[in-house]
């Protein structure tokens, strides 16, 4: 299907996408200054079992466009969670190392809010009463659905951006988070898919301000500031 490029300029302007610095207009995705990665949601699956672990980022990556970041043990993975900014973390509580409820306790104690599904084989009540009460935003046991947990991690992201609805409504926009389509003025606007998910990225943040120039592979030295939605 065509892309109406006039509807689809129209989005991104209700979107407040500007360009400081140098007073003009520009679309950030056509100029070639971001890449595909700069606008989608970030997840650390610290999990040592390598093949799951494989499966959970593809599952993620296909089903949600995730970046997706793994980690196979412990201690890495308490590094690679407090050295970048996720959006999600999956955490399996066995890990070899350093264990699953010492890295959740450890991120919540420096203050990290990032969401945390537990991952783990550990079925018991007291086990998910633990792993909840040391700061797990949910937990999930092995072994699981592949389309629940996709679920809950996209409920997970959607919370911690105070946006629980599915569908983010800011104005004369709409956008769908589950079926990936967006409304205009009551009109349905088809955008390619780099397009699609800058427009989630601004919509769960609406009202901040957003870098484009976060990952140093945006830039040529310059500071590209847009504006979130309002």
């Amino acid at each position: 299907m065509a892309v109406d490029k006039t509807a689809a300029g129209a989005v991104f302007l209700s979107a407040g996408l500007s360009r400081r610095n140098t007073g003009e207009m520009s679309d950030p995705v056509m100029c070639g200054l971001c890449s595909d990665d700069d606008f989608k949601m970030r997840a650390l699956i610290v999990e040592d079992e390598k093949r799951l672990a494989r499966n959970i980022a593809r599952a993620l990556e296909e089903a949600t466009s995730f970046a997706v970041d793994i980690s196979t043990d412990g201690e890495d993975g308490l590094y690679m969670a407090l050295s970048n900014p996720y959006d999600l973390i999956v955490l399996d509580l066995m890990l070899p190392k350093v264990k699953g409820l010492e890295i959740l306790q450890n991120l919540r104690c420096k203050g990290q809010r990032t969401p945390v599904l537990i991952l783990t084989a550990c079925d018991t009540t007291n086990d998910i009463i633990q792993g909840l009460d040391s700061g797990g935003d949910d937990y999930l046991t092995k072994p699981f659905e592949t389309g629940e947990l996709i679920a809950r991690c996209k409920a997970l992201v959607r919370r911690s951006y105070d946006r629980p609805d599915p569908v983010i409504s800011i104005g004369e926009l709409s956008v769908d988070t589950v079926g990936h389509v967006v409304t205009f003025r009551g009109k349905q606007v088809v955008l390619p898919a780099m397009e699609y998910r800058l427009l989630e990225y601004l919509a769960l943040r609406a009202g901040e301000i957003v870098s484009a120039g976060f990952h140093t592979a945006c830039g040529d030295n310059r500071h590209y500031i847009y504006r979130g939605l309002y």
